[in-house]
Formats: structure tokens, C-alpha cells, sequence
């Protein structure tokens, strides 16, 4: 553009100056060698001008000729030059693709068209080609060629610390990350990467100084700093809280101010000024941060903050707790946790019942089992309870990189990061929508609740019944339970049976006493397999050789069956059977299902 602007320029100033010649005309003479020349001024001046540029004509074609060696030489090297840029860019694009072929074929051609001393990015082609090859020991060979130039000193440490991180020389990676912060302070990567190393050997005041370093200096933004410090903070705090509770409390207070939502702080912060007696600040600090962020660990805290109260005060401080922060899950936690203790159970079975309908998690249905074990001991209606824990989510945990901790730690046991550990739940299956008209999990587990089993009683004293002397070979009669609700079913004499005929429960004829020899066919009471209801069952058993004649006071009519069993050697006194409890047709494992703590004592034989 400028050189169009400069020829336009001198156009213009030619055209003027001829035209300002030939409005003044004049005459020139000129005497040479003897000889005059005469002509006129307009002719004199474009003669002049056209000598002017014919002489610059040849000068520049001279020069042309002189210099053109130079120039071809040039436009080959530059065209060199540029094949190679071209090979260095294609490389880099197929080593970002991770085409090993292409980039090691680009890194051949990239180096015969380039030299490696005037273009640095030909070592970083050959180490990432080699690192897509899987010949890390190359790669690393040419990382530490680059560490050696100041110009791709950076690029070669970084190389080296995550292939150090990458074979696990935590060491190795220190001192990487170390020489890249001293070398380059505005580098973020080895700042952070020296931050987590010094964080992971517990060295808080080293870390906390680099941190506020990289504040200064802006090389991690201040919300990000702000937060990393607070979490240094209350990691010295913890530290100090048994040793010196008095620096404990100001390293968390200076944590709070960074980040008010940091529960370890507060948690420190409260246990601090409880150990200076302050319940009343402590209380304060705990109440504040519960508005924002409720979270068990806080609840607990605030209801056991001072030592020695009954469990009705702290029931009265969770109270505290749930008015400050109603409809939460974790505020009805605390509560019902508290009734718990505080023997109050029909709050403690509200307040969780609330929860489970709210977030029903592991936690709320082992506690609905432990208030039911403790309000009715109904052992159904508490495995009905841990039947739905286990089915349900598991409860938030402190997670870093997977693992989950019984408690906050500043740094990731795992990778070493700082500030790893979140507060969420673990992976689990989600459910899907409640569809209209439907009910939540908690409200189906408690809908689906088995109802008190009822208690078992045992049946009036009897009158002691004078029993006659019984021989060794008579048949001792027991008493049936009192809740057996089946008819009296005398003797009747023995009658050939035919093996497709089952028996039949027509009402028997009169009885009448066996004869000896005979078989006797005794009714009794057995519960069928799948009801509830006791069913009359036909059992033969041989009758006695040579029986003895029974006193008449020892024939009296029987309200149930009775049970014939022989007795070789030996008088066995009456017993009084204990009363069955029915079986609801559902296997004994069935949460719902209450297992009998008395024994049947049903015997055939």
C-alpha cells in the first residue's frame, strides 16, 4: 500500500513538473567538443529524466546479476524451510492423534528439512512419538536433552514429572516439580504439583507460604487459592486441636473467613471453644453454619458439646437443632437419634419414620430398627426394617478418587491431591421416577411394616387331676394344648385300609376299650404344611398285649385328643403339652414373619 501511496506520489510530481515546463518555454544550447547543440527546454528535461532512468535500469540489472547466487540459494532454502514447518505441523497433529506411523514418518522428514539446534519443536515430535510408541526410555532421554536448553527447559521438566508420576517415583516428581517452580514461578502445574507433594508429607507451613506466593504472583485465580488455603488451615488446626487447642481455634477461625462452608473448620472451631469453656460461641459458630449446610457430624457435635448432660438435654438441644433447619432429613436424624437415647420412642419412630419418607437411606432404616427393637422386640418387624436397609441407598460419606473415609482428611490417600474429599453418597443404582399416584421408598417400607405379633400366653393353672397307677405296658394319656381347636376322637377298632383310600373324618361310632392284639387308630391334630388351621390326622399304632382295666375315675371324656404312646420299662408322669403356635405359609427367613420361641411338641410316635 505504501509503495502504490509512493509511486502514486512521484506520478503526480513528474506530470506537475512538465506541465510547469511547458507553460513556460524556453531554449537550451549546449557547447560540447566544438559542436552546439540546441533544443528546447521541454526536450532538454524528458531527454534528462529518460537518462536518469535507463542508468538505474542497468544498475539494478547489474546488481541482479551480481547478487542472483544468493537469492536462488535463498528461495531454495526457504522453500526447504518451509517443507519442514509443513512436516513439523503434520507430526504434531498426528502425534495429538495419537498415529504413531504418520508421526514418526513426520519426524524423519521434519528433521532432514530442519535443524534441530534452530527449531526446538523437533525433540518435542520425537518424545511424544516415542511416548505413543511405548519407548518411554527414549522419551524420557529427550525430555532431559530439552531440560538442558534454557529455551525448552519448562517443557522438559514437565515431561519428565509425569513420567515420574507415571512409574510412581513420587520422589522423583518432587524434585521436578520443585526445580520447574524455582525455574518458572508463573507456571500453575508445578506450583500445584509442589502444593501437593508438600501437602501430602504434612508440611503445612511450607505449603501455606507457597500458596499465598501464588496469590501474589496470580498464578492460581483467588477463589481457588482462597479455598486451598482454608483447607491448609484446617488441616495444621487439626493437627494442633490436641496439643493446642488455643492455635487450633485461630487457624480454623482463619479458615472459616476464607471458606464459611467448610464443616472441619466449624467442627474445630466448636470443639476449641468448648475446651475454653465458650459453649455459648461454640453453639453459635455450629448454629450458623447448620442454616447453610446441615450435616450429621455437625448435629452431633452440637447435641454433645458439653460433657455430662443427660440424655434429655441433648434431646433438647436437637430440638434446638430441628427448628433451626425443619423438613431435613439429617435434622430429623439427629432428633430421633436423641429420642433414642432419651428412652422417648414414640418421637424417635416419628421423627425417622419423617426421614425414611424424606431420604431413605442405610442409616435411617438400621435406625427404625433399633427403635423397634427397643419399643416392642417383635424380631419380624425389626428384620423387616434391616430387610429395607439393605436394599436401600447407602449414606453420604467424605469420597476422594474413590475411597471413602470415616472422616475429612485434607489430602486424597489415593493420588495425594489437595482438597480431594467431598461429602456425597456413594455410587448406587438411582430409582426411577415416582410415577403419579405413587409412594416414595420410605413410605412403601413403612406401609409394608408387619404388624405387632401378639404375645404369646400360657394356659391357666388346672386343678391337679388324680391320675391311677399305670403299668409299664398301659399307654399314658397327655393333654392336648387348650388352644387346639379340634373335637375329642375316641378308639375305634381297627379296619383294613387300601392304599388309594384316604382316610376318612366321618364322625366315629361310640367308642368302646380295644381288644388285645388289636391295632388302634388314634386321631390327632397336626398343622398342615401351608395354613393355619390344625388338621385331623389318622395314625395307626399297635395296641398293648394284655391291658389292664382302667379304674372308672380314669375314663373320663377328654376335651382333645389325646396321644397313645407305649411305654416299655419305665411310668412317665403326665405332661402338659404347649400350646402350637400356626405357621403362615411363608418361609421362616421371611422378614415378616415371626419365628416362634416356643418349640411344637407335637409327637407321633
Amino acid at each position: 500500500m505504501i509503495r502504490i501511496l509512493v509511486f502514486a506520489l512521484i506520478v503526480l510530481a513528474l506530470g506537475a513538473g512538465f506541465s510547469w515546463l511547458a507553460d513556460r518555454p524556453g531554449e537550451l544550447s549546449l557547447i560540447w567538443q566544438g559542436q552546439r547543440i540546441e533544443t528546447s527546454l521541454m526536450v532538454g528535461a524528458t531527454m534528462l529524466v529518460v537518462t536518469i532512468a535507463a542508468i538505474l535500469f542497468v544498475v539494478w540489472l547489474i546488481r541482479l546479476i551480481l547478487v542472483s547466487p544468493q537469492s536462488i540459494a535463498r528461495h531454495f532454502r526457504v522453500r526447504k524451510r518451509d517443507r519442514g514447518y509443513q512436516a513439523l505441523s503434520t507430526g504434531l497433529i498426528a502425534a495429538g492423534a495419537g498415529d504413531s506411523a504418520l508421526a514418526r514418518k513426520m519426524t524423519t522428514r521434519a528433521r532432514g528439512l530442519l535443524r534441530a539446534d534452530q527449531e526446538p519443536l523437533i525433540h518435542l515430535l520425537e518424545a511424544q512419538t516415542a511416548l505413543i510408541e511405548g519407548k518411554h526410555d527414549d522419551a524420557r532421554r529427550k525430555f532431559e536433552q530439552m531440560s538442558a536448553d534454557p529455551e525448552t527447559r519448562a517443557l522438559g521438566l514437565r515431561g519428565l514429572y509425569l513420567e515420574a508420576k507415571r512409574l510412581g517415583a513420587e520422589e522423583a516428581a518432587r524434585h521436578y516439580a520443585e526445580q520447574a517452580a524455582e525455574k518458572a514461578p508463573q507456571l500453575s502445574w508445578a506450583t500445584l504439583a509442589a502444593l501437593d507433594e508438600r501437602s501430602r508429607d504434612g508440611h503445612w507451613d511450607e505449603a501455606i507460604q507457597l500458596i499465598d506466593q501464588s496469590r501474589a504472583s496470580q498464578v492460581i485465580a483467588r477463589k481457588e487459592a482462597d479455598r486451598k488455603k482454608a483447607v491448609l488451615l484446617t488441616a495444621r488446626a487439626k493437627e494442633r486441636l490436641n496439643s493446642d487447642f488455643h492455635l487450633a481455634r485461630e487457624d480454623a477461625q482463619a479458615a472459616l473467613k476464607l471458606d464459611p462452608t467448610l464443616v472441619p473448620a466449624a467442627i474445630i472451631v466448636a470443639k476449641a471453644l468448648a475446651r475454653e469453656d465458650n459453649l455459648r460461641k461454640a453453639a453459635s459458630v455450629l448454629e450458623k453454619i447448620w442454616r447453610d449446610t446441615p450435616h450429621p457430624e455437625i448435629g452431633e457435635t452440637y447435641v454433645r458439646a458439653r460433657s455430662g448432660d443427660s440424655a434429655a438435654d441433648r434431646l433438647k438441644r436437637a430440638k434446638r437443632l430441628e427448628g433451626l433447619k425443619p423438613n431435613n432429613a439429617v435434622s430429623l436424624m439427629v432428633v430421633a437419634q436423641s429420642a433414642l437415647e432419651a428412652r422417648d420412642l414414640p418421637l424417635a419412630r416419628e421423627k425417622a419414620e419423617a426421614a425414611a419418607r424424606i431420604q431413605p437411606t442405610e442409616s435411617v432404616f438400621l435406625l427404625l430398627a433399633d427403635i423397634e427393637e427397643a419399643d416392642t422386640g417383635d424380631d419380624g418387624r425389626v428384620r423387616h426394617w434391616m430387610n429395607q436397609a439393605l436394599k436401600s441407598p447407602r449414606d453420604p460419606a467424605w469420597i476422594a478418587d474413590g475411597t471413602a473415609s470415616p472422616e475429612w482428611l485434607p489430602v486424597s490417600p489415593t493420588t495425594g491431591r489437595l482438597d480431594a474429599f467431598e461429602w456425597k453418597m456413594p455410587v448406587h443404582v438411582l430409582s426411577g421416577p415416582i410415577e403419579e399416584g405413587g409412594v416414595s421408598p420410605g413410605e412403601a417400607a413403612i406401609r409394608s411394616l408387619p404388624p405387632v405379633a401378639a404375645a404369646q400366653r400360657s394356659p391357666a393353672p388346672q386343678p391337679p387331676v388324680p391320675q391311677p397307677p399305670v403299668s409299664p405296658a398301659s399307654p399314658v394319656v397327655a393333654a392336648p394344648p387348650a388352644s387346639a381347636p379340634v373335637a375329642p376322637s375316641p378308639v375305634v377298632p381297627p379296619a383294613p385300609l387300601a392304599a388309594d383310600r384316604a382316610p376318612a373324618f366321618d364322625p366315629p361310632p361310640p367308642a368302646r376299650e380295644p381288644a388285645p392284639g388289636e391295632v388302634v387308630a388314634t386321631t390327632i391334630a397336626v398343622p398342615a404344611p401351608s395354613e393355619s388351621v390344625l388338621v385331623p390326622e389318622t395314625v395307626i399304632v399297635p395296641a398293648p398285649a394284655a391291658p389292664e382295666p382302667m379304674p372308672a375315675k380314669s375314663v373320663a371324656p377328654q376335651p382333645a385328643p389325646a396321644t397313645v404312646r407305649p411305654q416299655p420299662s419305665s411310668v412317665e408322669p403326665v405332661k402338659e403339652a404347649k400350646p402350637v403356635e400356626p405357621f403362615f405359609g411363608r418361609p421362616p427367613d421371611d422378614p415378616g414373619v415371626r419365628q416362634p420361641s416356643q418349640k411344637s411338641t407335637f409327637r407321633l410316635f
